[in-house]
């Protein structure tokens, strides 16, 4: 079986599938590990240094894989050169690639998301989801800080007394508690607010003060928020706006993959922020929670400045690589036998992450998506 770790073609995509430092336990099962040449470049690895793990370098690794393995999923041109049976693992957003998924189902190639690897306890080290938010929540925190015209912490000097910053983070899954615990590491004072009540706990647990507001809870399947109807989300809006306007940051980090974000706060709520304030919406690339904020850009609101993100983990490329890796390593496993490929589908997780499979889309709500559901 050879595996095939493809350079990222997409613009401003900087991680990479595999790091060297993660082969030796693919090599040790059986397989062999081809690297086109650069892959690892803007996450700090060299084509030497995958030669020095045993993996082969080249610019064709595409001939005679078995399985292909990428950080964003394959373009069109590539899926054409990839032959029948071969197996893709890769982020996989399927409302977004619905050509490429096609392309895919023509060429009968096997799919793997891992933008579906289940919320189990058996799957948490394939939660590549997971694994990135946790990216994304600290960067948001960093950027954040780097960007307030004040300090974070509290500062007592004889020439007096200066008042910690205070941060709101909306939305407390794992990006939202990474945000907080980066930001209290750095002094501030936090508040979250997250419409699962269960969340209050683990606010509390990284140093956050978790915002009561007179809503009912909306806890989904899979540890995911229920879509909020809109009578709700302008009473939530109402709620949140005098909170909004005490912080000095605001981090919103409130998405659920496949779906648009929730608008959590408003132009007006932001323009009622203090002149220098500055807010980071995460979810920008999803649509945004914060009305207005544009994914990669910075724009000004009445004096605030609002971030918004455009493929956060990637801004930081190495430990971003490194934990995408290891939830790919662990997937890879699972589809070993004696070193040979081996798809299992009974297995809760390979079934639970498979979009196509010998020219079919196995993957119902997709095939709902592509309108193909009698």
């Amino acid at each position: 079986m050879r595996i095939a770790v493809l350079r990222e073609r997409r613009t401003g995509e900087r991680r990479v599938a595999l790091l060297p430092e993660q082969l030796p336990r693919l090599l040790a099962a059986g397989v062999e590990v081809s690297v086109e040449s650069g892959a690892g470049n803007e996450a700090g690895a060299t084509d030497d240094d995958y030669r020095a793990v045993g993996a082969q370098v080249s610019e064709d690794v595409l001939t005679g894989a078995d399985v292909v393995v990428s950080v964003q999923p394959i373009n069109l041109s590539t899926a054409r050169q990839i032959g029948e049976g071969v197996v893709t693992v890769s982020f996989l957003p399927t409302a977004e690639e619905v050509p490429l998924v096609r392309r895919l189902r023509e060429r009968r190639i096997t799919s793997f998301s891992m933008d579906l690897v289940p919320r189990t306890a058996r799957a948490q080290p394939m939660d590549a989801l997971s694994s990135q938010s946790m990216v994304a929540g600290y960067r948001g925190a960093i950027v954040a800080a780097e960007r307030l015209q004040r300090f974070f912490p509290l500062f007592m000097t004889a020439a007096g007394t200066v008042r910690p910053a205070t941060v709101l983070v909306l939305g407390a899954g794992v990006a939202g508690l990474q945000a907080i615990a980066t930001a209290r590491r750095l002094g501030a004072v936090v508040e979250a607010y997250d419409v699962r009540e269960s969340s209050a706990e683990e606010v509390a647990s990284v140093g956050g003060k978790f915002v009561q507001l007179d809503l009912p809870p909306l806890a989904g399947a899979g540890g995911y928020a229920r879509e909020m109807t809109e009578e709700r989300a302008t009473r939530q809006r109402e709620l949140l706006a005098p909170h909004v306007a005490a912080a000095d940051v605001l981090i919103t980090t409130a998405a659920v993959p496949g779906r648009t974000a929730p608008v959590l706060v408003t132009t007006d709520m932001v323009a009622g922020m203090r002149a220098g304030s500055v807010v980071v919406d995460l979810a920008a690339d999803q649509g945004g929670n914060v009305e207005g904020s544009i994914p990669g850009h910075e724009v000004m609101v009445e004096g605030v400045l609002v971030w918004g993100g455009s493929n956060v983990p990637s801004q930081l490329p190495r430990p971003a690589s490194e934990l995408y890796g290891h939830n790919v390593v662990n997937v890879l496993l699972l589809m070993l036998r004696v070193g040979a490929l081996h798809l299992d589908f009974g297995d809760d997780i390979l079934s639970a992450t498979c979009v196509t499979h010998a020219g079919e889309v196995v993957h119902r709500p997709t095939l709902e998506l592509l309108g193909e559901v009698g």
